[in-house]
């Protein structure tokens, strides 16, 4: 695989197991990670992340978690046991819920914080009671995550620069909103190409219906993969 494939992420948002390790077959000669998220998993349980896993494949199991401190260390300790490589939370959820995260990861588990979905703009913020622009709140959340240990930020690529700018290389950075320049953007406003995002310093992208909608999910990963290698 080329250094370029391993850090993009191909998010399984489908509906049932049968089509996601469809997908996970089809794709595996290129892409050696993966992301379950709730859609996913809630309708077939951690029983798809087994079978994902058994592929040889890695698996970010994108839960977005947010609840009281105690029942996400549980969560946490579950999907450590699970043996996945990355599992998200809310860092909105706050420092004491983030500390019990990470304080429960084990079997070299990475904890990924949220901070503004990709699909928020400001009027959301404002809707929910947030005054400060998009990227003050971004970059609130994410030195909130870095002070209680968190090993990773999820952000739009708008927000690459200045997240490397204030943590440099203490955190991973994993960009989701990524839209190949031959993609609708659909429901993502703040999104980058893969190019443009490895080049302004992701270490990771996720990237769905791109892939996952496509007539043919192999020749799109290949479409993006000559894009980034061009």
């Amino acid at each position: 695989m080329t250094k370029a494939a391993d850090k993009i992420i191909v998010a399984l948002d489908v509906p049932a197991k049968n089509a996601a390790l469809n997908l996970v077959d089809q794709l595996r000669g290129d892409i050696s990670f993966f992301k379950i998220g709730l859609q996913l998993y809630t309708a077939e349980g951690p029983e798809i992340v087994r079978a994902v896993l058994a592929t040889g494949a890695k698996v970010w199991l994108d839960l977005k978690l947010h609840d009281i401190p105690n029942t996400v260390a549980r969560t946490v300790e579950s999907a450590s046991k699970l043996g996945v490589q990355m599992l998200t939370i809310h860092l909105s959820g706050g420092s004491e819920m983030i500390r019990a995260a990470t304080a429960a990861a084990a079997n070299d588990m990475s904890i990924l914080g949220v901070t503004v979905l990709t699909s928020a703009t400001e009027q959301t913020l404002r809707e929910i009671g947030v005054s400060c622009k998009v990227d003050d709140q971004v970059m609130r959340l994410a030195k909130l995550g870095v002070e209680a240990g968190i090993d990773g930020i999820v952000a739009s690529p708008h927000e690459i620069r200045s997240l490397r700018a204030a943590f440099g290389d203490k955190i991973k950075i994993a960009v989701q909103g990524i839209r190949p320049s031959w993609a609708k953007p659909d429901d993502q406003k703040r999104f980058m190409t893969p190019r443009e995002a490895f080049e302004t310093g992701a270490d990771f992208i996720g990237i769905g219906r791109p892939i996952t909608r496509h007539a043919n999910p192999r020749e799109a990963v290949a479409k993006i993969l000559a894009e980034l290698e061009s």
